[in-house]
């Protein structure tokens, strides 16, 4: 049986870079920067500027596809 290995990303937050979704913060490294972030967007830093069309979707996905695994 062939092991999967974690793909690592960078934290949201603090770019720093790891394998969080096998944490149980992931996205991110750490609660705090889990709470860092949930502060921005209570504080409209940041926002959703407009719905996503289906235009959006296909090119998001094309990026997916792009990425070698």
């Amino acid at each position: 049986m062939r092991k999967i290995m974690a793909r690592e990303i960078p934290c949201p937050t603090c770019r720093q870079k790891g394998a969080w979704f096998d944490t149980p913060y992931g996205p991110f490294c750490s609660e705090r920067c889990k709470m860092v972030d949930l502060g921005r967007w209570l504080g409209e830093e940041y926002r959703i500027t407009s719905p996503l069309t289906v235009e959006d979707l296909k090119e998001l996905s094309e990026g997916v596809e792009d990425e070698e695994p």
